[in-house]
């Protein structure tokens, strides 16, 4: 099913649905980050190694830091306060409430406050942060148009929220903030070092 309705694939995401849905990237697939099913639904269908961990979105910076172990590094604060809304992904120690399969074989967990509009109003509809894996199964490209997304994937989740073509390009950065490092694991979109 295709939907414009952002509240309809809050709904989805709430009663444990599955929801692919546009970034400032991509089309990424969403599960509620708190519904440890959905969450091994979504695995299970990309294919994704289980120790491979999964990224989310935020509405805000007060839903993403619910996810970081407290006081939250004063560099993520300055790395909020720079580039979110924006295609970074910061990841820092994962509050001890994440579920195992968004932190992989690590205990920390990545999260950004995209700049799309949508993907943010999702995950304040949902009542907290979303997966922000792509549309894709697992080592394929990731897509731009809902007409691109692999017909097996979309038979097997519950919405797809149409928003339009997304610009793609560069995936968003991935930094971790350890201590009073920084590390980009994954150069993207944003250029934290300029």
């Amino acid at each position: 099913m295709s939907a414009l309705d952002i509240e309809a694939a809050a709904r989805v995401l709430r009663d444990g649905g599955l929801v692919a849905f546009p970034t400032e990237t991509f089309y990424g697939l969403a599960a509620l980050a708190s519904d440890t099913r959905a969450l091994a639904r979504l695995a299970a269908l990309k294919g994704r190694d289980a120790q491979k961990p999964i990224a989310l979105i935020a509405a805000d910076a007060e839903q993403a830091e619910s996810l970081w172990r407290l006081p939250v590094p004063s560099q993520a604060g300055s790395l909020i306060a720079r580039y979110w809304p924006g295609a970074l992904t910061i990841v820092c120690a994962s509050a001890d409430h994440v579920d195992a399969l968004l932190t992989g074989a690590l205990s920390e967990v990545g999260v950004r406050v995209p700049a799309h509009p949508m993907a943010r109003k999702l995950a304040r509809l949902a009542g907290g942060p979303i997966t922000a894996t792509s549309a894709n199964f697992a080592g394929e490209p990731p897509v731009t148009r809902v007409a691109d997304l692999p017909a097996a994937l979309v038979a097997q989740i519950d919405l797809v929220l149409d928003g339009g073509e997304t610009p793609g390009g560069a995936p968003s950065t991935l930094v971790a903030v350890r201590g009073d490092q920084l590390i980009v694991l994954r150069a993207g979109a944003v250029n934290v070092r300029g």
